[in-house]
């Protein structure tokens, strides 16, 4: 009777695993098509990557007074130089926002809109750069809000991993 238990559980567990589970042979974005982000990115072993640690916002008006949101800019505002400058970091390196599988995303409330997470700019900013005719990528992506960054000024901090192409 123990066998007999044992042998189905084996098949019960054999029947859970993919059937033909492949390596991917190019970075592959799997998602909802009406979602702006992908669910999951399938990457190619063997394939060199570039981590962008945590990069936080250009001041927009240097002559603003300190604390003032004309000083930063908004979230979409905020997020919008970040994206700029991982196009900057990204060229150096040969690559484009193209090639960025995953985001991460830090958001702290906005004292100027009574404290609430501006998650709708970032979203708008987001869908200026991924999603588009020129970049069609959709990266997977986690958003989080925070209590507060190291700068009570910034709103939004943002990690990235690209993933080069096969031919870098």
């Amino acid at each position: 009777m123990r066998r007999l238990a044992l042998a189905t559980l084996a098949l019960s567990l054999a029947a859970l695993r993919p059937m033909s589970a492949q390596t991917p042979t190019q970075v592959t974005f799997i998602g909802s098509p009406q979602s702006s982000i992908s669910s999951n990115v399938a990457i190619p072993a063997g394939r060199a990557s570039l981590w962008i640690s945590g990069t936080v916002p250009q001041m927009a008006d240097p002559k603003a007074p300190e604390g003032s949101r004309e000083r930063w800019g908004d979230t979409k505002a905020q997020a919008r130089t970040i994206l700029k400058t991982f196009e900057t970091q990204l060229a150096a390196k040969g690559l484009t926002l193209k090639d960025v599988v995953y985001m991460r995303v830090y958001i702290a409330p906005d004292k100027t809109k009574g404290g609430a997470f501006d998650f709708t700019g970032w979203f708008e900013a987001y869908g200026e750069y991924f999603g588009t005719a020129q970049n069609p990528t959709k990266v997977a992506r986690s958003t989080i809000g925070v209590p507060q960054l190291v700068s009570p000024d910034w709103l939004i901090e943002i990690e990235a991993f690209a993933v080069f192409p096969a031919d870098k």
